[in-house]
């Protein structure tokens, strides 16, 4: 009797001390206080705008370039002899003038040549005078004794023929002895610079020697690569030509040089002929006239070969467009407008340009909109 009283106590304690938890927990939960739903308050946001307003704009392309000259030679001798002179101004970054002697050659075999040459054709001169002599005298007598019409061979003139013709050719050897004389002195047909001198006094040079490389500081030209897009807003072909009827975008050139910033004024002539298969970029063409006369006192510094420069280039003028700043730019083509009733709309704009500073839109917006600038979450 007593082991069935502990084996109940056993086994029904456990039990009714789980069962009173459980009790208990439902006790609590329906007892326990209800969490209630907020209602969402919409609180309006402060933001930046900026009012869209038509207005005439000029847009323009940044971009880059280095001055090249647009005419460089190599200085090459046509003739054999030793240097016997050199300019002074033939010196790595020396100026020089169109014409002016760099390199001059020792002449005295030349000079030599022109003698033998002048003293054959007066030989030449005097054999022709007496064949045309000879040839009267024969045309004489045969009128006098001879009957009939006379052969050319009687009249000597194949022998007339053959004396004018080696008088000719003495004249040609003259003229080419001449012509030798002259190119003992070496020079360039326009104002320049010395970019290299491969030369020196005393050296024996050979015809086709290189003896420097020269360039004219006429006019300097800057490669401006463009892409597509920056073609399009200066409204230019891939196949471009100025002329007077159609002159080119104007150019601002700048660079710090000196620690100051300097700037140079171009236009742009024609494009490259080639598209850059690396870039995918057209390279527009600006020529600079007189880098180191006229343009240099402008700018206060010349605008020297091998600057790397940057190119603000003019492009076509848009009578109505909105100018906003870049950060109202949401994304490639929206923007944020904010409603009178305080609410935000999203526009979908056409964009003609942007920069870190600006985008001008072509449409999308409306005269007076509020348009957002600042961050909205």
């Amino acid at each position: 009797m007593n082991k069935v009283i502990g084996r109940t106590l056993l086994f029904g304690v456990p039990i009714v001390i789980v069962v009173g938890f459980i009790a208990l927990f439902a006790v609590l939960g329906a007892t326990a206080p209800q969490a209630e739903r907020a209602e969402d308050t919409v609180r309006p946001a402060a933001v930046f705008v900026s009012e869209a307003s038509p207005q005439s704009v000029q847009l323009t392309v940044n971009t880059q370039g280095e001055v090249a000259p647009l005419t460089e030679i190599d200085l090459t001798a046509q003739v054999a002899g030793r240097i016997e002179y050199v300019n002074p101004s033939f010196v790595q970054g020396g100026f020089f003038q169109a014409g002016e002697v760099l390199i001059r050659l020792e002449d005295d075999d030349h000079r030599l040549a022109v003698t033998r040459a002048q003293a054959l054709v007066s030989q030449r001169q005097q054999q022709l005078i007496r064949e045309e002599a000879e040839s009267e005298l024969a045309r004489e007598e045969w009128e006098a004794l001879g009957e009939g019409e006379a052969s050319a061979l009687t009249l000597r003139q194949p022998q007339l023929a053959d004396a004018r013709a080696q008088l000719a050719a003495a004249q040609a050897s003259l003229a080419e002895a001449r012509l030798n004389l002259e190119r003992t002195r070496i020079s360039a047909p326009f104002d320049g610079r010395v970019r290299a001198k491969n030369a020196d006094l005393g050296q024996f040079i050979s015809p086709g020697s290189r003896l420097g490389r020269v360039f004219a500081t006429e006019t300097v030209e800057v490669n401006l690569p463009l892409s597509d897009g920056e073609l399009t807003l200066l409204n230019m072909p891939l196949a471009f030509q100025a002329s007077e009827d159609n002159p080119g975008p104007e150019v601002r050139l700048s660079a710090v040089i000196g620690g100051q910033q300097r700037m140079w004024t171009g236009e742009i002539v024609r494009t490259d002929s080639v598209v850059d298969p690396q870039t995918r970029t057209l390279s527009a063409i600006v020529q600079v006239d007189d880098p180191y006369g006229e343009a240099a006192e402008q700018a206060g510094a010349p605008l020297a070969v091998g600057l790397f420069v940057s190119a603000e280039i003019t492009g076509r003028s848009i009578d109505r467009a909105y100018v906003l700043p870049r950060s109202a730019l949401r994304g490639a083509d929206k923007v944020y407008v904010a409603r009178l009733d305080g609410t935000l709309a999203v526009r979908e704009v056409d964009v003609i340009d942007s920069s870190p500073e600006r985008v001008v839109l072509a449409s999308g917006v409306s005269d007076g909109e509020r348009v957002i600038t600042s961050p909205v979450r």
